[in-house]
């Protein structure tokens, strides 16, 4: 934990609003004197889920959707907004059903991440997924999403495709690789 103070925000104000996002403008003054300008996302105040689906048969299952970001489909773990009043195990429930059709008896908690922390404040909780079961809420995607089953036995290999290379669920596979490979959870 740093002992430094935060710096004095002098003045704070929105420089670019869309339907989703805002952009502030901070200026700053560190406890040495600096004085800088910041901008960042403004906070949404909500945070988001992302789980890794394990299968009884051994199978990680994953969803291929368009990303506009990098404007092509990417490969990544089911994951979605935590709606308002709704706990992160409470939306993980629910975006599995809305994104893969199903449904988990056990969420695990693995960690809650932050993403480009200089720039945005939202969090997401990510969990590993099992005791799946067949249930089917409608979701919010554009177009409906590929399953795509992978070998739990292989998931390192994953590391190297093309199409996964969202920090997120990188982070999210090797975090459920490390809990698996502890003694007390089953696989």
């Amino acid at each position: 934990m740093s002992s430094k103070t935060p710096p004095e925000i002098l003045m704070q104000r929105t420089v670019a609003q869309s339907q989703l996002f805002s952009i502030e403008s901070l200026d700053l003054r560190f406890s040495n004197g600096e004085e800088r300008t910041y901008e960042r996302m403004k906070p949404s105040g909500r945070n988001a889920v992302m789980m890794v689906p394990i299968t009884e048969q051994g199978d990680i299952l994953l969803v291929r959707e368009y990303a506009v970001g990098t404007e092509q489909y990417e490969l990544g773990f089911p994951k979605g907004l935590i709606d308002p009043g709704e706990s992160p195990t409470e939306a993980a429930n629910r975006e599995l059903k809305e994104e893969i059709g199903m449904g988990a008896t056990q969420l695990t908690p693995l960690k809650e991440v932050v993403l480009a922390p200089s720039y945005f404040s939202s969090r997401m909780t990510l969990f590993i997924a099992q005791g799946l079961y067949s249930e089917q809420l409608e979701g919010d995607e554009p177009e409906p999403l590929d399953i795509v089953r992978w070998p739990l036995a292989q998931a390192e290999d994953l590391l190297t495709h093309l199409d996964f290379s969202e920090a997120r669920s990188i982070s999210a596979l090797l975090l459920t690789l490390r809990c698996l490979s502890a003694p007390h959870i089953q696989r």
